[in-house]
Formats: C-alpha cells, structure tokens, sequence
C-alpha cells in the first residue's frame, strides 16, 4: 500500500473509532440518566404516622390482658392512579370493631392532648373500611384511594362550594355499647358507620405543630395563612 493510501486508511478508521466511541458514551449516558433512583415525591413516595387514642375512651380500647398500651400505626405509599394506606393495630382489646374514616380536622392538638374548643366538629368525613381485632389483640386493614396531598371533598349544592380536604384519618367505635363503660351514654350514637349508629372517636391523628394540616399532607404551601397544601 502507497504510503499516501495508508495515510488516508488509518484517518478514516481513526475517525470510526472516535464516532463509535462517542456513540457508546452517549447511550452510557442516557442509561445513566434513565437509571437514577427515585427521590422524594416520586411514585414510591411513602409517609408513616400513627394515631393518638382520645383519652376519654383509651382504657376502652386498652387489652386487659397486655402491659402496652394500645398503638396504631399508619403507612401510606403513593401511586400513580391511587394511594395504598394500611392500618396496623397492636395491644388492642379482643373483638372490638372500628370504622375508619378520613376526616377534615382532628380532636385533639399536636401533642396529642384533647383540643377544648366549644362545638368543635371533624368537619368533613368520608368512610373508608371497617377495622375487626382478633383474639390476639391486633387488626391490619388496607385501602387503596386517593390520599396524599390530594384527598378532598365539596358540597355543589352548596353556595360557597369551598372544598374540604380530609387530611386526617381515624377510627371510631362501631358499637356505642363497647364504649359505655368509659362514660359514653347508653342511649347515645355518633353517624360514623354505615347504620349511622357508632360510638365515639376513638384513634385520630393529630395535626402538625406548624402548619396545623393532618398527615396526609405531605407538601405543605407555608406561604399561605392558613397553611394549605400543594396538589
């Protein structure tokens, strides 16, 4: 081979290599990029809290039979259609049976003592799934909504159509009889079932020291007074 062909031979396969090479980069580049872990506020996103007992109806729910008190713990993981929530509860009477709901507004303050205000209600509520403890003293329910940041509800009829998100979650007595013997009057019911004929609140969670928004708010817009929450 002439020595201006051979020249001409080692430029051009140089060049292949270099473009070869280039082209490697850039898919190792792109599959890195493709490849990063999920961060925060991604789909796999997952918040944990647990529920206070209201202390007038806490030695209702109590096992008699176990020295801890009662616990529930709370886990949510974001979905992209839907969020799963499940509810674990440990140290609890035998038997008993819960509603669990969403509601607007806790009963109790941050540091899980009750909240003395005049007429406070939940505001708005929506049913969730009933909750049934086993003869072991514990309950794992699962239900898969939307949740986090997102959850609400409004009234169209009603004028001001304001909407209600629902950022707390709680379980009341299914049967106003198992709460009687923590003074619950005997005649009394509260709507939280689907007979309509529950007993009182008996787990809540409590809301956030500063912006004052239940748990299931996880981006809260502190910008705002009140604080609300990023959709």
């Amino acid at each position: 081979m002439k020595l201006k062909s051979l020249k001409s031979h080692l430029f051009r396969k140089h060049v292949g290599v270099l473009a070869v090479s280039t082209v490697c980069l850039l898919v190792a580049c792109v599959f890195s990029i493709s490849a990063q872990p999920a961060t925060p506020g991604d789909d796999e996103h997952e918040t944990e809290f647990n529920l206070h007992p209201f202390p007038p109806f806490l030695a209702c729910i109590a096992n008699p039979n176990d020295d801890d008190p009662p616990e529930a713990e709370v886990e949510v993981e974001r979905g992209k259609l839907n969020d799963k929530l499940t509810l674990k509860l440990e140290h609890f009477k035998p038997g008993l049976a819960f509603d669990l709901f969403t509601v607007e507004r806790s009963k109790l303050f941050s540091n899980g003592t009750v909240d003395p205000a005049k007429n406070f209600t939940f505001g708005l509520a929506w049913y969730q799934s009933d909750v049934q403890v086993n003869e072991k003293g514990r309950a794992k329910v699962t239900i898969r909504t939307i949740l986090l940041d997102q959850i609400f509800g409004f009234d169209d009829e009603v004028a001001s159509k304001q909407i209600h998100n629902t950022f707390h979650v709680g379980f009341w007595f299914n049967n106003p009889a198992d709460a009687v013997a923590c003074g619950f009057p005997a005649t009394a019911f509260t709507p939280f079932n689907g007979e309509h004929h529950a007993g009182p609140l008996a787990m809540i969670s409590v809301p956030d020291p500063v912006t004052n928004l239940g748990p299931l708010c996880t981006n809260p817009n502190t910008s705002t007074t009140p604080a609300t929450c990023h959709p």
